[in-house]
């Protein structure tokens, strides 16, 4: 029997008798509804008309391909379904319904059947990679959970907000995505049933390493040279008075000499160490790799001898850099920058003082927040200098939205994170930061302890002068 009659006869003979059923066909109208729906999306999107809304993004990326998978896996259940009651019954007919191919009307429908077909195995295909593709963008990860809205915010403003999250937290391979995936599934039992933690837990225990995030970008051959930082600070005076802080930032690295010097090159690659608290800010425990090979170990002087217990890790870009595209500011720093940027205006009486004190303030949600900071600080203006509300009224506006502003990319009172939860162990000005090591307890055996000389890792030219001279003989201020 030559091969397309035995086909016809054993295959789409019965697959049409039996496909002839409630199920079958529910699935069909079910794959061909959604796959209309998603299709339609996907041209729009073509024609430049995506929408941002990330719960659209679910509906077309996850569940409208899971419903047309539903829908084709439902034809088979019911063709076996029909099978299995008419067997029992005993009903199934020695020979099938004919086929007639000389019939139009029923070529033109294995016409459409074939081309239904190719177009469902096209839907899958598409469907499955722009599903996963969604499940990797940061708006999946930021937007669509809102467990996560602390730390997508953060990135939003942050100087790494082009990287996309899954850079850094998943990275390539079939390994990689698969744990990923496993680890995103619990997470999202534990937003189904509330039994997630607050605020999220930091560090990421799991991140991969930082050669492989970090200096896929930044390479530290690179790193050598030195930068000016300038930091703005306000008094809690009456006119907010600005003084400045300058200093040049010995970054260093691995020179073209293959010399180790300033910051990165002290620190990369031959540092291990101990910590014992969660965050990685209580450090008692250091040991570093010489040049020539040998070893220096530091410890705190309340370990007495002992070894501690905790985790212990070789210093990469993390261990400092620990909030790269994920800060939190304090209340000061943030308030600090929004008036040197001038987003806050310092000629405003007392804001600086005000603004902090409305920062700081308790709220049970950014929304009390949003109406109470401008409510608050015109109120304040209305009692202790009615003057400046008819004199600078749209400062006092600006001034109030820009709190609000500062608030909401700070705190979050439903994740429980507010000012200071979040450590940056960056610089030593907010936080213990470079004085986890760099505090003169850790000593080691030979009495020598971890150096605390400044100039290892930056010159002071300014400390909170008004106005330094520095500046105007760089020509920058």
């Amino acid at each position: 029997m030559p091969f397309l009659l035995r086909f016809r006869e054993h295959w789409v003979r019965p697959a049409l008798f039996f496909g002839n059923n409630p199920i079958s066909l529910a699935g069909g109208a079910i794959t061909t509804a959604s796959g209309v729906i998603m299709i339609s999306y996907w041209i729009m999107e073509l024609l430049g008309r995506p929408n941002a809304n990330p719960y659209l993004g679910i509906i077309f990326y996850l569940i409208l391909p899971a419903l047309f998978v539903l829908g084709l896996v439902l034809i088979p259940i019911g063709v076996f379904a029909r099978h299995r009651t008419l067997q029992m019954t005993g009903k199934i007919p020695a020979v099938y319904p004919k086929i007639d191919l000389n019939d139009r009307i029923f070529r033109h429908g294995l016409d459409i059947v074939l081309v239904a077909t190719i177009v469902n195995l096209l839907v899958v295909s598409v469907a499955s990679y722009r599903g996963a593709s969604y499940m990797d963008s940061p708006q999946f990860c930021g937007q669509s959970c809102h467990v996560m809205h602390p730390e997508y915010t953060a990135y939003k403003i942050s100087a790494h907000s082009h990287v996309d999250c899954v850079n850094c937290h998943i990275g390539s391979g079939a390994e990689s995505y698969f744990e990923a995936k496993v680890d995103g599934t619990k997470q999202l039992f534990e937003v189904a049933f509330h039994r997630y933690p607050t605020p999220i837990p930091s560090p990421v225990r799991n991140l991969r390493p930082a050669r492989v995030i970090c200096e896929g970008c930044h390479t530290p051959a690179r790193f050598v040279g030195e930068r000016l930082l300038v930091k703005s600070s306000f008094a809690d005076d009456e006119q907010n008075t600005e003084t400045q802080t300058v200093l040049v930032l010995h970054l260093g690295g691995l020179d073209g000499l293959s010399h180790l010097t300033g910051i990165h090159g002290v620190h990369l690659g031959h540092i291990e160490y101990i910590t014992t608290d969660p965050s990685r800010t209580t450090i008692p425990w250091v040991q570093r790799t010489n040049p020539d090979g040998s070893q220096t170990v530091y410890a705190a002087s309340a370990l007495k001898g002992a070894m501690p217990q905790g985790e212990r890790r070789v210093m990469d870009c993390i261990d400092c850099h620990n909030r790269a595209a994920h800060t939190f500011m304090t209340a000061e720093e943030a308030l600090n920058r929004a008036m040197a940027d001038g987003a806050i205006s310092p000629a405003l009486p007392w804001v600086h003082k005000e603004g902090l004190i409305l920062l700081k303030s308790t709220y049970s949600s950014q929304d009390e927040a949003a109406s109470k900071i401008p409510e608050q600080l015109v109120a304040f203006y209305r009692s202790s200098d009615p003057g400046v509300l008819s004199t600078q009224a749209q400062q006092v506006t600006t001034a109030g939205k820009e709190l609000v502003k500062l608030y909401e990319e700070n705190v979050f009172p439903s994740m429980k994170v507010t000012w200071g939860t979040h450590p940056n162990h960056i610089g030593h000005t907010s936080y213990p930061g470079c004085f986890r090591c760099h505090d003169g307890d850790h000593v080691a055996k030979d009495g020598n302890s971890i150096t605390q000389d400044c100039s290892a890792c930056h010159n002071l030219l300014a400390v909170d002068e008004s106005k330094p001279k520095v500046l105007s003989d760089l020509g920058i201020q």
